[in-house]
């Protein structure tokens, strides 16, 4: 470029330009690979330090996926580069991305780091995290001492020792190493008599000598036994009623059920903690409830080895207060008769605190969602509906058409009614479980099914001609259906066919796959199967976890496969996916069969009788954005003698009150608008016009104006859609 330049002067001026900008060119290329090599090193000297570390820890990136993990980690989780924590923890917290994003939510405001400590089977977990420069985050597992797993309100956990299948013990809790004294590595270190007597009394040896206990056996599960060391009762051990009384004192609350969910024993601390409705003969389901489905089933599992889980969160049915309980079921077997001994804990805190996170997730991500859909959906509707009543309005029942326009109102109301559904979905609903025969189901989803898929997929049902019904939540299997179905479509760009499929399964032996077990029985298969691109094996395990999605930006949020994981689970089946790269995908659904009915019949609703409003007069101010619901508004108001300003904005509504001359007697306005709302410029104009009545119309839920409207004297709310009738007795008795 010097070269070129005509003058030497020039010419020497744009060579030392060029020597500038070539010597910055390289001194920023300097700065950045040292700073890039200052981050690597970060890194390494990390990496070294917490590679030798006992606890599990991790370097993963803000999105959570794992950079780096240390020996204890890539042990305990086979952990690789490139899966996420979320995924990685999956089997150890109930919840790992929820405990993850409290977790780096707090270290945001304080100083960087924080840490929770969290209760799971295997009993209390601290998972910590500190930030790392370069955006990096270092998470650390470790486990803590018992501090109250198991137990009851203020007292220790029964003394319990793990054995595998060898004989070996596994794990001691605080109560068992406290009263032997020490970590024992065989069962030959405690008890003085192999193999140990269950039901009845053996000697062990305890850092304070020989001690006579009640031993006591529960199976774990994967080959593993749990032996709980009781204290003796006075007397025969193997009375029934002395080793029951061995329980009276403990304090951690006890309940004795039969097979059948009878009370039969219970102890100090279970009465104080269930309330005054527990007595013996009392049935499990009239104390408390919560489990999804029957009680009884989870009995029925439990004595015949079959449960999946042990300890489930109920709810009890207390008159005086609002209480939850952790109950944990163990087999029992005393001279021949099999009994169920539930331990309790309170766990209220836990429960309010769990369902206010999962509540306000809720909200924050599909109630936004719903409230923005739904606002939009029944500005089209009203301006659908109302055009409709005018029409008809114009018509009678001997018309040719009537019959069109009754079926398009009808149509419309069935929108309306969806789109409540929507909006209930948002807030916090009571599942309503009921025996549902899924063909039934299918059969009055496959138009919605239809419609979803578009044109260009075919879908295809193929049913077990002799289905036996499941108990589920019937919206919210619809909604598990319409996931999955939309999901299948998506995968094929191109067209093709999805089949869904339904047949009964009886599993002889327990299946095991995917790290769950599931147990003998009969159960429902419902399999949804298209024949798309298929999901890489690699990301086939992230599938299920929350706005984990493989859709490009704005196609898709990631929850529509989470939110099947959840409702399968909380109803009590399982779900599964098989997928081939280039070949397609099956979903697999599992319900256990119902095995009786609890059928509950449904109220029929009661249908009001509409009044026919009555004409009035009056000035009205119409203040709508959306010109199509304006324009039904403003005919339906005048059709029954009012006299109409319409304004398309809050401004220009303040701008036709700037003439005092100009007499209102109500505001009809829409409550979101762009610029100004409506409870906004309504306060605005009503400290001129205080004596102006209100009318707030809106597609959001009510609730959303509730805080606003308070301030607003004289003023009422009319949802949409609404109809002209709706509109004009509104208008009537706000005026009269």
């Amino acid at each position: 470029m010097a070269i070129l330049a005509p003058a030497p002067l020039v010419q020497l001026g744009l060579a030392a330009a060029s020597l500038a900008l070539m010597g910055l060119g390289f001194a920023v290329t300097m700065t950045a690979r040292r700073m890039r090599t200052q981050s690597d090193l970060v890194m390494q000297a990390v990496a070294s330090f917490i590679e030798k570390d006992g606890s599990p820890s991790f370097v993963c990136t803000m999105d959570g996926e794992v950079v780096r993990a240390n020996a204890a980690a890539r042990k305990m989780f086979s952990t690789r580069r490139g899966e996420t924590l979320a995924g990685t923890l999956r089997n150890t917290f109930a919840n790992p991305g929820g405990i993850i994003f409290r977790l780096q939510t707090a270290a945001k405001s304080e100083d960087g780091a924080a840490r929770e400590d969290i209760v799971t089977r295997k009993g209390y977990m601290r998972l910590a995290v500190h930030a790392l420069e370069g955006e990096r985050q270092l998470w650390r597992l470790e486990a803590v001492a018992d501090t109250g797993q198991g137990r009851g309100s203020d007292g220790p956990s029964l003394p319990m020792v793990m054995i595998g299948r060898t004989g070996a013990v596994l794990y001691m809790n605080e109560g068992a190493r406290s009263l032997i004294g020490s970590r024992s590595k065989s069962l030959d270190a405690i008890f003085d008599e192999l193999p140990p007597r269950y039901g009845a009394t053996n000697q062990i040896t305890t850092s304070e000598g020989q001690m006579n206990v009640l031993a006591t056996k529960v199976d774990a599960g994967a080959g593993r036994t749990a032996i709980y060391l009781l204290p003796p009762g006075e007397g025969d051990a193997q009375d029934a009623s002395a080793t029951w009384s061995s329980f009276e004192d403990l304090p951690v609350p006890l309940v004795r059920f039969s097979p059948d969910g009878h009370v039969r024993k219970f102890n100090r601390k279970g009465a104080d903690l269930i309330g005054a409705e527990l007595a013996e003969g009392i049935h499990i389901s009239t104390l408390m409830e919560g489990l999804g489905r029957p009680i009884t089933d989870w009995l029925d599992e439990t004595v015949s080895g079959r449960a999946v889980q042990q300890s489930e969160f109920l709810r009890l049915k207390r008159t005086d207060k609002e209480m939850f309980v952790q109950v944990a079921l163990n087999r029992m077997t005393d001279q021949d008769e099999t009994s169920i001994v539930a331990v309790l804990a309170d766990a209220t805190e836990l429960k309010t605190l769990e369902a206010q996170f999962v509540q306000s997730q809720k909200m924050q991500a599909i109630g936004q969602l719903a409230g923005g859909v739904a606002h939009d959906f029944n500005n089209l509707l009203t301006a659908i509906s109302g055009h409709c009543d005018l029409l008809l309005l114009r018509h009678d029942q001997g018309d040719p058409d009537y019959s069109d326009l009754v079926q398009i109102n009808q149509n419309a109301n069935r929108a309306a009614a969806l789109v409540g559904q929507l909006l209930a979905f948002s807030r916090k609903q009571t599942l309503r479980p009921e025996e549902l025969d899924l063909r039934d189901t299918m059969s009055d989803l496959t138009h919605l099914l239809n419609r979803l898929v578009g044109e260009k997929v075919r879908l295809s049902l193929s049913h077990d001609p002799v289905l036996k019904p499941i108990r589920a939540d019937k919206r919210q299997l619809e909604q598990v259906l319409m996931n999955l179905v939309v999901n299948a479509r998506d995968a094929m760009p191109d067209g093709g066919e999805i089949e869904i499929e339904t047949e009964c399964v009886t599993l002889k032996e327990p299946l095991e796959r995917d790290r769950v077990t599931v147990p003998v029985g009969d159960y429902v298969c419902l399999r949804v199967i298209d024949a798309g691109m298929g999901i890489p094996a690699d990301k086939l395990q992230k599938v299920f976890e929350p706005f984990y999605t493989t859709k490009r930006t704005g196609e898709g949020t990631g929850l529509g496969l989470s939110t099947a994981y959840g409702i399968v689970k909380q109803t009590g089946g399982f779900i599964f996916v098989d997928s081939t790269l280039g070949e397609g995908t099956c979903f697999s659904i599992m319900f256990p069969v119902l095995e009786r009915n609890a059928s509950t019949p449904v109220k029929a609703p009661k249908i009001e009788a509409k009044v026919e409003p009555k004409h009035g007069d009056g000035v009205i101010l119409l203040v709508e954005d959306e010109a199509p619901v304006r324009a039904f508004a403003s005919r339906a108001l005048r059709l029954r003698g009012y006299t109409v300003l319409e304004a398309e904005s809050a401004e220009a509504a303040l701008k036709t009150l700037e003439d005092e001359s100009l007499s209102v007697d109500l505001f009809v306005t829409d409550v979101v608008m762009p610029g100004k709302d409506g409870p906004s410029w309504v306060r605005e104009a009503l400290k001129e016009r205080p004596e102006v009545r209100v009318v707030f119309v809106s597609g959001y839920a009510e609730d959303r104006l509730n805080n606003q409207q308070d301030s607003i004297p004289n003023s009422v709310f009319l949802p949409k859609p609404f109809s002209l009738n709706d509109l004009a007795e509104t208008v009537h008795r706000q005026l009269h």
